[in-house]
């Protein structure tokens, strides 16, 4: 039984190499692609003066989005039927955006700050009862300092909830 498939093996192998050759060179050009694509991206972003943190995370994006479709694409050019791959990603997506909505709504709440930068480092602000100095703005929190204490901020509360700043 495993003589008849290594043997039914061998004799397809010379009909396959041409589709495992083009798959490889599909998969490192769009390697190749994912990196320079993710250099772009940051060095388009330092001459815009775009925040690091949201260069970083469009960059890896980019870069894992491409090597993604690149890899599908070689899969498919090899033979292989990629249609239910395609179809589990999107449901993994899904599934993974569901169980995430509050850490992605912080990120991308975070991303606005640093864009739109509505407040910035050493403002006295008020937010939902909290008050303090900011100390840091990242991604996903906001970092307020008072006399004792830290707080910690989601960025999504910036958003939802009137933010007072009192020192301007």
């Amino acid at each position: 039984m495993i003589a008849e498939i290594i043997s039914g093996f061998k004799q397809s192998l010379p009909a396959l190499a041409p589709k495992l050759y083009l798959g490889c060179v599909i998969l490192i050009l769009f390697w190749i692609a994912a990196v320079v694509v993710e250099r772009l991206t940051r060095w388009a972003g330092h001459k815009s003066h775009i925040h690091k943190d949201i260069l970083f995370l469009l960059g890896r994006t980019v870069r894992t989005t491409l090597v993604i479709l690149g890899f599908i694409s070689a899969l498919a050019t090899i033979g292989i039927n990629v249609s239910a791959l395609v179809a589990s990603l999107g449901l993994t997506g899904f599934a993974l955006g569901f169980a995430l909505k509050d850490a992605l709504s912080n990120i991308l709440a975070g991303i606005l700050v640093l864009i739109y930068r509505p407040l910035k480092i050493g403002d006295k602000i008020n937010i939902t009862g909290f008050e303090g100095i900011v100390v840091q703005i990242d991604l996903r929190y906001t970092t307020l300092k008072t006399e004792d204490k830290t707080i910690l901020i989601p960025n999504a509360n910036l958003f939802n909830n009137p933010v007072v700043i009192l020192n301007k």
